[in-house]
């Protein structure tokens, strides 16, 4: 299990990045496009990443993008939800 700052920073860096790429997680939710199940999955994915630094470095230099870069773990889900 992870722990809340963890959950926290990880929620907030997968936020960024789907912002960056024009994705809105909340309203992909209230659309239905995203369940809350599938969300959390993402946060999941995102707490094992293993470079968390650099996706913060990332984002600090890219206030939008058309791809998250390749090492993010939910590069392909958050492509699909900005299509939307």
């Amino acid at each position: 299990m992870q722990g809340k700052k963890t959950l926290d920073r990880h929620e907030d860096l997968m936020n960024r990045m789907a912002t960056s790429l024009g994705a809105d997680l909340d309203e992909a939710e209230l659309r239905g496009d995203l369940t809350p199940e599938g969300r959390t999955d993402m946060l999941m994915a995102c707490t094992g990443c293993t470079d968390p630094a650099a996706c913060k470095e990332w984002l600090l230099g890219n206030g939008s993008a058309d791809e998250a870069p390749g090492y993010c773990r939910n590069r392909g889900s958050l492509r699909e939800l900005a299509q939307r």
